[in-house]
């Protein structure tokens, strides 16, 4: 298969992907929301998150992150220079942290499945953005095609985190306001 189909597949299940990852978590947000509901609506919506959860997981992310990544390493296999650049090894270090995300989402996932609510809905607003931060991190490896001068890479990054943070708790206290 040439290598631009393999690429584009490969950029669809990142998508979708990504989609996914940031879908989940905020059913894992409402899903611990509705746990300060009374019953019966705490239980009607909890199992309704639970399908809805499920179906999203198994159906689109788990398959589009084994996908994303069969297609990455076909494109890998057809071009094997990629692997001697910089910003590749990066790259691929923010991929591993996008598989270790989603091992946690999946704890969780397991966790609400059975009717364990560890988490706050603030901060699983939090956990979300982590996916951002992935996100932009390898976008702009990808599309800058190097490690990105790392002081202001890093200050960036830290600086993009505490922005989100800081909206994220914004956004808390105007829903409390409300």
């Amino acid at each position: 298969m040439d290598f631009l189909y393999v690429k584009s597949l490969h950029i669809i299940f990142v998508i979708t992907w990504f989609s996914g990852l940031f879908y989940i978590v905020r059913l894992f947000i409402y899903h611990s929301e509705a746990e300060q509901k009374t019953s019966p609506e705490k239980e009607i919506l909890q199992n309704q998150y639970k399908i809805m959860s499920k179906r999203l997981w198994y159906i689109i992310t788990w398959p589009s992150a084994i996908l994303a990544s069969l297609f990455a390493f076909w494109m890998l296999y057809q071009n094997p220079s990629y692997l001697k650049m910089p910003w590749m090894h990066v790259k691929l270090s923010f991929v591993l942290a996008l598989y270790v995300y989603h091992g946690i989402c999946h704890k969780i996932f397991k966790q609400l499945q059975n009717d364990i609510v560890e988490y706050s809905s603030t901060k699983l607003r939090i956990w979300n953005e982590v996916a951002t931060i992935i996100l932009f991190s390898i976008v702009f490896l990808v599309v800058l095609k190097n490690t990105i001068n790392w002081i202001w890479g890093v200050i960036g990054i830290i600086l993009f985190s505490l922005l989100l943070m800081f909206g994220v708790k914004l956004y808390k206290r105007i829903r409390e306001k409300n």
